[in-house]
C-alpha cells in the first residue's frame, strides 16, 4: 500500500465516490464460535496477538420498544476473524479476559457503543482500546463512518448489505460472516497504516477549503 509517493488523505468523501470503489472483503478464515469450549479455545488463539480488531452487531428490531441484547461480537487478527455468538454462550470469562487484557491492544469503531451493549451482558473493564473515530482526526479525516474512512485511506467500499439482517438467526450465512468479519478486520488495517503513515510521515493532508469570499455591503 505504502509507496514513496506521501499518501494524499482526504478529509471526506461523498456516498458517490463511494459507489465507485471496488469492494473490501476480508481474505482470511473466519470462525463461528457457539461454544463455551469453543470461545476458550478461540480467546486462546487470540490472546497471541499484541493488537486486535473489533466489532459487534446486534438483531435489529423492528417494532417500538423490541430491543435485543448483542447477538455477535467480531475479533480479528490479520490472517483469522473469531465470530463469538454471544446469544448462544453470553460473554463468557474467557472472552471477558481478553477484553480487560491491558497488553493486548484492541481497535475499534464507535467502541463506546460496542461497549455499552457488551456491558448489559455481563460486567468488566475494557483495557487497551483505541477509537478509530477519535484516531482519525489527527490525519484530518473528518468522516466518522468505518464504510468513509477505509475508502479514503485504502480506496475500497465495505458493504453494509448484512448490517440489518438477523444476527440470532440458526446458522448464520456466508455473507453475514463475511460483512461481520470484514468490520473487524477493517478497523485494525486502518490502525496499521495510521501508525506506519505516522512512524513515517509519508503523507499529506488535503488542503482545507478556501472559505467563501465575504459579500461587500451594497451601496444605497
Amino acid at each position: 500500500m505504502l509507496t514513496d509517493t506521501p499518501l494524499l488523505i482526504k478529509r471526506s468523501i461523498t456516498k458517490e465516490s463511494l459507489n465507485d470503489m471496488p469492494k473490501a472483503a476480508f481474505p482470511g478464515q473466519i470462525h463461528v464460535v457457539q461454544t463455551p469450549q469453543e470461545a476458550e479455545r478461540a480467546v486462546a488463539h487470540l490472546k497471541q496477538f499484541p493488537l486486535l480488531g473489533i466489532d459487534s452487531e446486534t438483531r435489529p428490531s423492528f417494532s417500538k420498544g423490541q430491543v435485543h441484547k448483542v447477538a455477535l461480537l467480531q475479533v480479528a487478527s490479520q490472517k483469522h476473524c473469531y465470530l463469538f455468538r454471544l446469544n448462544l454462550t453470553g460473554l463468557t470469562l474467557p472472552v471477558i479476559s481478553l477484553l480487560e487484557s491491558p497488553r493486548i491492544t484492541k481497535v475499534g469503531l464507535s467502541l463506546k457503543d460496542d461497549f455499552l451493549m457488551l456491558h448489559k451482558r455481563a460486567p468488566f473493564e475494557q483495557r487497551a482500546c483505541v477509537e478509530l473515530q477519535e484516531y482519525v482526526h489527527l490525519f484530518g479525516i473528518q468522516d466518522k463512518s468505518l464504510q468513509k474512512i477505509y475508502g479514503i485511506l485504502f480506496g475500497q467500499k465495505i458493504s453494509k448489505s448484512q448490517r440489518l439482517s438477523n444476527w440470532e438467526a440458526p446458522t448464520l450465512t456466508g455473507p453475514q460472516q463475511l460483512y461481520a468479519a470484514t468490520d473487524a478486520w477493517a478497523c485494525l488495517n486502518i490502525y496499521n497504516l495510521l501508525e506506519e503513515l505516522k512512524r513515517t510521515g509519508n503523507f499529506e493532508i488535503e488542503p482545507m477549503p478556501a472559505p467563501a469570499p465575504a459579500e461587500l455591503p451594497h451601496a444605497d
